[in-house]
């Protein structure tokens, strides 16, 4: 029997029900200037003819990992990751960022590796590290351990903004390559490995890297290339897949009546996915609603530009692959084998 991501304490179910609830609450604050409400990928406010897109993310209980190893340096990178390319899906740069780190007793070596990880993120998107807070709690987070998240906040001419809807049947879908597990479906990893420096320093299943190596690999940040991407050609729709996998992340971006395709095995997907499917026996369908599966952003443009496109992201440094096309039906994804 399978060990889904409910069985490891996470229940989408409640997640929806909460946005539910809430929605009507902030949407009591909005003003004029608000063009977007909760669900969207950035939340938008209107400044003229410019549009700030802002996002606000953690890292989630991939901290585990790196208290293990008492390893800190790349985890403010994810921080960095999970708001930047957000913001991206609507077409907006990253202009400044703010972090907030919590910790029951505060260790400055720690903070300054965290805080250098943040840096480095915020330099891989052309982004401001311009504040953050600092907060030291006693008795209220267990010794060694911290919580990190972070706010960014982007901008994008009115009439440039990505929303998906330009995104039509026959759409090309290119995949941008993952580096591993970026900052989500931990908590049902957690349930799959001990987060212990001795498990963690082991290299199972043949991994050309110990397994903590594999798993804290800093989630990638995609704003420089789909930037230059978005500079040259006409891009209709963009998916950062993070919580919630392919199956909640590329409607985000489709019309109704749009259906996602996805062609599976046809791009590389890293070794650590087939440990995680061995040991936990997810299906498809549960595995592409957890993970990235190797795939963290997805971007529609037409198929007549689906060549040029692949081009010029791989010419970027990027791994780009047409991983399906956009079809009629119901909006949701298919995936195809």
């Amino acid at each position: 029997m399978a060990i889904t991501y409910k069985d490891a304490g996470v229940d989408v179910e409640r997640g929806y029900e909460a946005v539910k609830r809430i929605k009507e609450h902030a949407k009591k604050t909005f003003n004029p200037h608000v063009l977007t409400g909760l669900g969207s990928f950035g939340a938008m406010y209107e400044m003229g003819d410019t549009v700030l897109v802002s996002g606000t993310d953690g890292v989630g209980t991939k901290l585990k990992a790196a208290f293990a190893l008492d390893k800190h340096d790349t985890v403010g990178i994810d921080c960095v990751a999970m708001c930047v390319n957000d913001v991206l899906c609507h077409g907006a740069a990253p202009m400044f960022f703010l972090d907030y780190i919590a910790t029951g007793a505060l260790k400055p070596a720690v903070v300054e590796q965290i805080v250098s990880g943040v840096a480095e993120g915020c330099s891989q998107s052309a982004c401001a590290l311009i504040g953050g807070e600092t907060a030291e709690m006693p008795g209220f987070y267990p010794t060694g351990e911290y919580d990190l998240a972070g706010f960014c906040v982007g901008q994008v001419k009115k009439d440039k903004i990505i929303n998906g809807s330009t995104i039509q049947a026959g759409d090309a879908l290119i995949g941008l390559g993952s580096t591993g597990v970026h900052s989500n479906g931990f908590s049902l990893v957690r349930r799959l490995f001990p987060m212990t420096g001795e498990a963690l320093m082991k290299t199972v299943y043949g991994l050309d890297e110990t397994l903590g190596e594999a798993l804290l690999k800093p989630t990638r940040i995609y704003v420089k290339p789909v930037l230059k991407l978005i500079d040259n050609l006409e891009v209709h729709g963009i998916a950062h897949i993070t919580g919630g996998g392919f199956i909640e992340n590329i409607p985000r971006m489709l019309p109704e009546e749009c259906n996602a395709n996805i062609k599976l095995g046809s791009w590389e997907m890293p070794q650590i996915f087939d440990i995680i499917l061995h040991e936990s026996g997810l299906n498809d369908a549960q595995a592409y609603n957890t993970f990235n599966m190797g795939i963290g952003m997805v971007i529609s443009v037409a198929g007549e530009d689906a060549d040029a496109a692949i081009s010029l992201l791989k010419d970027a440094g990027e791994r780009a692959y047409l991983i399906g096309e956009v079809k009629p039906g119901e909006r949701g994804v298919t995936l195809c084998r």
